[in-house]
């Protein structure tokens, strides 16, 4: 009896394992990526050593952070990530019209990406790209604002009707401008408006990529980031974001991938340098601060 209990509970348990597993796996839209053999030139980014012995990186959780040093290929590989998957780029057109990412979208011809599902939901975000966000974002609502007084004067004397018809349009833009942003990015702290920027763009069944996005926020509201991050990975979302933070790197159940020596792999939040650093410093920061 004692053993037929132990098989039904062993049953169960495999039986949630299974189910964990399925769900995990509905929730990662973005499965592997392969690198075709890549050009013998030597130029960038095929020069990058992590391209040269990179043959396969697959993606297995909700949630992935790429780590290390600068210059190891980080962001050179989420930049191609997001060009093969035509993303789009916050405070940019498209990957195929921005000129910072020539580069990438030479590395993403050699991608070969492999999707449960092609998600065409989320985006792509470097840090630097946010504030040219934030201005657009502004240009657009003091353009329709002007545009709003130019009817006005223009239906000076007509109906109210007829006015208000002409004005809808605008208005209705300029509403839903301020129903997401407020009276806009700019008139916030930057680690505010950047908050405002992913909750306004979060979307259900979205891949994120995201390349140092703690760059504009405290310690805080990079907690206030991991609490949205999982919301949206409830709501079936994938992130993979390449970071310095020993904050965000601690992400529950997050998959962590190592780039430091010039191959991808796999890190446990303890014994990454970063982390412990940042712990031996707090610890006795006179002691680093001495030597310097």
């Amino acid at each position: 009896m004692m053993l037929a209990a132990s098989i039904g509970r062993s049953t169960k348990n495999a039986s949630e394992g299974k189910d964990h597993e399925r769900k995990v796996a509905n929730m990662i839209h973005l499965q592997s990526v392969q690198l075709r053999p890549l050009p013998t030139t030597g130029e960038y980014p095929f020069s990058l050593p992590l391209l040269q012995t990179l043959k396969e990186l697959r993606f297995e959780t909700p949630v992935t952070l790429l780590v290390g040093e600068n210059g190891t290929g980080k962001s050179t590989l989420l930049e191609g990530l997001a060009c093969a998957a035509e993303m789009i780029v916050v405070g940019s057109e498209s990957t195929r019209s921005d000129k910072s990412l020539t580069h990438a979208r030479q590395l993403a011809k050699y991608f070969k990406l492999s999707w449960t599902k092609h998600t065409h939901r989320g985006f792509f975000l470097r840090a630097e790209d946010f504030f040219g966000y934030a201005k657009r974002l502004n240009q657009m609502r003091s353009e329709m604002e002007s545009d709003l007084h130019d009817v006005d004067i223009e239906y000076k004397g007509r109906s109210n009707f007829a006015r208000e018809q002409a004005r809808m349009s605008y208005a209705h833009e300029l509403g839903d401008l301020r129903q997401h942003y407020g009276e806009g990015l700019d008139t916030r702290s930057h680690g505010e408006s950047f908050l405002t920027l992913f909750q306004s763009r979060f979307v259900p069944d979205g891949l994120y990529l995201l390349d140092e996005p703690e760059a504009p926020l405290s310690p805080i509201r990079q907690l206030a980031l991991i609490s949205a991050i999982k919301d949206m990975v409830v709501q079936n979302g994938q992130f993979i974001i390449a970071t310095h933070s020993p904050i965000l790197m601690a992400y529950p159940e997050a998959t962590i991938l190592n780039f430091d020596g010039g191959y991808i792999h796999p890190a446990h939040y303890d014994g990454l340098e970063h982390v412990r650093l940042m712990r031996d410093f707090l610890q006795d920061p006179q002691a680093f601060l001495h030597n310097l």
